[in-house]
Parts: structure tokens; C-alpha cells; sequence
């Protein structure tokens, strides 16, 4: 999957100067999918508090997978959505995404999630292919 890149801003990056707000509009049109999901856990982490907000549900289709995986698996689409949203994102399987505040107060919660024994913890017969 790969984004849907408008003229003016290919023509941005050709001249070795991108604005990130560009980016990120291409970023959230391209794969609204994987906006949807992270936006909502924003969302959700701004409203309930807490240490972090995390999707469990599988995505509806292949395309919407390839979405996320685009979106997190890019270190350039993901860092851009950090900061555009001001969150820590984490990711499991082909589906678990979770953000977390950059405050700290969810670092050991975070060292949990992205640990070995979280990935480990997070496997299901019914993912092995995802």
C-alpha cells in the first residue's frame, strides 16, 4: 500500500523540503483506516485518562490491515504521526495498536506493552496469519 501523493507535495519533496502538515493531511487521506483507529485512541486516552489506549478489534478487511501496518511499520508515517497527535504509538500483531502520553506517566506500562513477554502474551490462534 502505498500513499496517495499529490503532485505539489512530490514536487516539495523533490526540492528536499516537505511540510509535515502536508504530509500528514497525505498520511490521513491516504489511509483513513489507520487515521480512524489512532485518532480514536487519542480520543479515547484524552477522555478516559489512564495510562494508554489500545484496539483490540481485528481490522473489517486486508485492505484496512495493510492500512495499519503501513501507517506504524513506516518510521517516517509513524514519527509524523506522534507528533502530529503528540503520542507515543506502539503496535502488536497486525491490529494492536496503542498510544501512550509522552509525559512519562506510562513509561513502565509502555516497557510492558513493547516487551517481548507482552508479544508473546498477545498471540492467538485465530492471528497467525494476520
Amino acid at each position: 500500500m502505498s500513499l496517495d501523493v499529490s503532485p505539489a507535495l512530490l514536487a516539495q519533496a523533490e526540492r528536499g523540503e516537505v511540510d509535515e502538515a502536508e504530509f500528514v493531511d497525505c498520511v490521513r487521506t491516504s489511509l483513513p483506516y489507520a487515521w480512524g483507529v489512532i485518532s480514536s485512541l487519542v480520543d479515547r486516552l484524552g477522555t478516559d485518562g489512564g495510562g494508554f489506549a489500545d484496539n483490540r478489534t481485528p481490522p473489517p478487511d486486508e485492505q484496512a490491515r495493510g492500512q495499519l501496518l503501513r501507517a506504524l511499520a513506516s518510521d517516517a508515517i509513524r514519527g509524523a504521526l506522534e507528533r502530529h497527535f503528540g503520542v507515543r504509538l506502539a503496535f502488536q500483531n497486525c491490529h494492536r495498536v496503542a498510544v501512550f502520553p509522552l509525559d512519562g506517566s506510562a513509561n513502565d506500562r509502555l516497557a510492558r506493552f513493547i516487551s517481548v513477554r507482552g508479544q508473546l502474551l498477545n498471540q492467538s490462534p485465530e492471528l497467525r496469519d494476520c
